[in-house]
């Protein structure tokens, strides 16, 4: 059901908007190719998204640091392959990942036609717990920055969603109410669970085909977003 008092919509960008695994995966073909990484590239890629994915928790949750997160998941994922790396070399694949990543800019199917059908109707914003400098390069590198007023990075909060305290600067800075904003993203724990605790409306994008208790609003395309907004 359309909720006619929504005035603002606050989106996660990873796994939401921007297509995070195709464009990793382009990323680390090159990584690979550059630096002469002897171990299969498809073993790597499947070891490597759910340990990245529980890296990104850990970090969500203040357990591990940036530079944790950064070299624990490849780390571990060579580990899953038994291959290891000295740690100059593992620094080395970090910072050419983050180099990398912005270059290829795939959306998911549908985002941009979402993005044109609530143009106009809504004011649009991000949420995101990824890195500063790299999501203003993915939205300006995919052509979606012009859609957004505000870009609300876990580095200028100072925390990471579900903290409230991310939610609450990002609506102050959009002059919007939680009353009259709904979030959209990947993340049941980060994204649904952080907005609603602030008084929020979610719309949840079921990108990993998790099992959702009744009353939230789920998505499983983008598209579909159409339905609600």
């Amino acid at each position: 059901m359309k909720r006619p008092d929504i005035t603002d919509i606050f989106f996660d960008l990873d796994h939401t908007l921007w297509d995070f695994d195709r464009n990793s995966a382009l990323a680390f073909q090159r990584i690979f190719r550059q630096e002469g990484i002897d171990a299969s590239f498809e073993e790597f890629i499947k070891a490597y998204e759910p340990i990245n994915f529980n890296y990104w928790k850990l970090y969500r949750e203040e357990r591990v640091t940036q530079e944790e997160l950064r070299r624990g998941r490849f780390n571990d994922s060579f580990a899953k392959l038994g291959v290891s790396y000295p740690l100059s070399k593992i620094d080395r694949l970090s910072e050419a990942y983050i180099e990398e990543l912005p270059k290829d800019n795939h959306l998911f199917d549908g985002a941009l036609e979402v993005l044109e059908h609530l143009r106009g109707t809504y004011r649009m914003h991000i949420i995101t717990n990824g890195f500063e400098e790299v999501q203003h390069l993915k939205m300006a590198n995919s052509g979606i920055r012009d859609y957004f007023d505000i870009i609300m990075t876990s580095e200028t909060a100072g925390v990471k969603k579900p903290n409230p305290i991310i939610f609450h600067t990002a609506l102050e800075q959009a002059a919007s109410k939680p009353s009259s904003s709904i979030m959209i993203g990947d993340t049941f724990e980060a994204d649904i669970l952080g907005a609603e605790a602030v008084g929020m409306d979610t719309l949840f994008y079921n990108y990993r085909k998790e099992s959702v208790a009744e009353g939230y609003k789920v998505v499983d395309h983008i598209i579909e977003i159409k339905n609600y907004l």
